[in-house]
């Protein structure tokens, strides 16, 4: 007997047990997305590879260690698996020319894959909502994103369970005086960087400040502040997101370490974190990158967005004890019989035409054996069919919860039944 195959560590199975949250959430994120008038945008998984080392930086985790690449046999091309998805989004409003007519406002839902060690939270392939806002300058759609996330939190049942941590970056001319400090800064401490580190500090030293090593966190604390070099617009645009925050009555904590993996957000940057998950508690995250477009090949324009991690908040919501059961069918229908399986077939048919759910037993049995799978599917009714029923064109409604009596009808008035009791389950 050949050995099974298993699927690739760190790439899960959706199950049917686990996909009624899965489904849940994907309608509530939809609405909540149109309330908004965001459209939907669907990218390819797999772009050239100089996408994602042009748009996230060369000198990143992502780009350095955790992209899929692969050289394509065809015609040699470096072509990664999307790490994340505002470049594939940014990429394609550029190619396509969304921009023509004014400001876009899109979201995309999907798998990303980034290649690290599996862990709670923390997969191989996991999946995205992304939400990108691309030709609107000012601070308006940054207070759109943070009170549109909050929404969503109010509707998932999460808003006690997540809190706003936020930061500015400013714009080019503040990171590169704050580069020039960090640099010097830490250039006189530099036994005590690890090696990460030490590989970042001319590369990318605002990374070095988002650095998870207990050991260098009293240094980094004391690190030169990008707070200290921002100008004018900067301060403004930062406080009137927080004014906006605070006008809608948004609890948020100013963290000046907020400083985001990727190299191209500037001003605005964001977390929502979670005390519930471990580790792994930030659930969604964003801000402003208003350089990134004219970075790809496009015509200078601003842009902000987020993206949140499916697998964690639906673990967060699970861990908060919601759950959420597959819609049972109406009926189900039991059959014995070659006549009566050929008219269960039929049945089965008309009824759904009536706009009911109906599970037609397969694989014979007895009545005994089917009845018992008609009550572990949930259903309201069981629909019984003998050769007897078959030869009328009947059928036997054998109510299944609730009490009640089983009797027998023609299909067309089964249909009727069924549908009332559908609208009104207490008949």
């Amino acid at each position: 007997m050949s050995q099974a195959i298993r699927a690739v560590r760190g790439m899960n199975d959706i199950l049917p047990a686990e996909a009624p949250l899965w489904t849940h959430f994907e309608s509530v994120v939809r609405d909540w997305l149109a309330a908004y008038g965001y459209r939907e945008l669907r990218t390819p998984i797999l772009e050239h590879t100089g996408l994602f080392k042009r748009a996230i930086g060369e000198v990143t985790d992502i780009v350095e260690k955790e992209m899929y690449t692969f050289v394509d046999e065809l015609n040699g091309e470096s072509l990664t698996l999307r790490p994340e998805g505002t470049a594939s989004g940014v990429r394609a409003v550029i190619e396509h020319n969304l921009l023509f007519d004014g400001g876009k406002r899109l979201w995309y839902m999907g798998p990303m894959f980034r290649h690290e060690r599996p862990q709670k939270g923390r997969y191989r392939q996991f999946h995205q909502v992304g939400v990108e806002a691309l030709g609107f300058a000012g601070p308006d759609l940054d207070v759109e994103h943070l009170l549109m996330t909050a929404r969503l939190w109010k509707r998932l049942g999460l808003a006690h369970h997540v809190r706003l941590e936020i930061n500015t970056l400013g714009g080019a001319a503040s990171r590169a005086r704050h580069r020039d400090k960090l640099i010097a800064y830490f250039e006189t401490r530099r036994e005590q960087l690890d090696e990460d580190a030490q590989r970042r500090l001319y590369s990318n030293p605002l990374r070095i400040l988002d650095s998870k090593n207990p050991a260098m966190r009293e240094m980094v604390e004391a690190a030169p502040k990008l707070m200290d070099e921002l100008d004018e617009d900067a301060l403004n645009h930062f406080a009137a997101v927080r004014q906006g925050l605070e006008d809608a009555g948004i609890a948020y904590r100013i963290n000046p370490r907020l400083v985001r993996g990727l190299d191209y957000y500037n001003y605005t940057v964001f977390e929502w974190i979670t005390d519930c998950l471990g580790a792994q508690g930030t659930v969604c995250a964003g801000g402003r990158y208003d350089g990134l477009v004219e970075q790809l090949g496009g015509k200078p324009a601003p842009a902000c967005g987020f993206a949140m991690g499916v697998e964690r908040l639906l673990a967060l919501l699970a861990e908060t004890g919601q759950t959420f059961a597959e819609p049972a069918p109406d009926a189900y229908i039991v059959n014995v019989g070659e006549a009566a399986g050929r008219f269960a077939q039929r049945a089965a048919e008309t009824l759904r035409d009536a706009g009911l759910a109906v599970v037609l037993h397969g694989g014979g049995g007895s009545f005994k054996s089917q009845m018992k799978k008609a009550d572990a599917s949930g259903a309201r009714h069981a629909l019984i069919i003998g050769e007897d029923e078959a030869v009328a064109g009947e059928l036997s409604i054998k109510p299944l919860r609730g009490g009640g009596e089983q009797r027998r009808v023609a299909l067309d008035a089964a249909a009727m039944l069924l549908q009332a009791a559908s609208t009104n389950p207490e008949t």
